[in-house]
């Protein structure tokens, strides 16, 4: 199985930015992809942005342009870079990790880190 764990969650001022981290342990080898979601109050879970194994990327429409997902294999983590950020980032950020079908197709979660936006 794979373990994920999140940090550099905060309180920011809108406009500013922050840097999550996820890092990762366990089957490492069987993640084909990974990405950030996050959790408003009251609100569903939502997808913000996914990496492939591959290095592509995709995002949420609401965070194009401002937040970028990356990789560094090496520390077996990943990151997500928000930048002008907004009050409407205000979430639990959650990082997710799918494994391959070989070794079952399952999701990961980690813990979360609150994000949040206020001035």
């Amino acid at each position: 199985q794979v373990q994920l764990v999140e940090s550099g969650g905060g309180l920011v001022q809108p406009g500013g930015s922050l840097r999550l981290s996820c890092a990762a342990s366990g089957t490492i080898f069987s993640v084909t992809r990974m990405g950030w979601y996050r959790q408003a109050p009251g609100k569903q879970r939502e997808l913000v942005a996914v990496i492939t194994g591959g290095g592509s990327t995709n995002y949420a429409d609401s965070v194009k342009g401002r937040f970028t997902i990356s990789r560094d294999n090496a520390k077996n983590t990943v990151y997500l870079q928000m930048n002008s950020l907004k009050p409407e980032d205000t979430a639990v950020y959650y990082c997710n990790a799918e494994t391959s079908p070989a070794w079952g197709g399952a999701n990961y979660w980690g813990q979360g880190t609150q994000v949040t936006v206020s001035s």
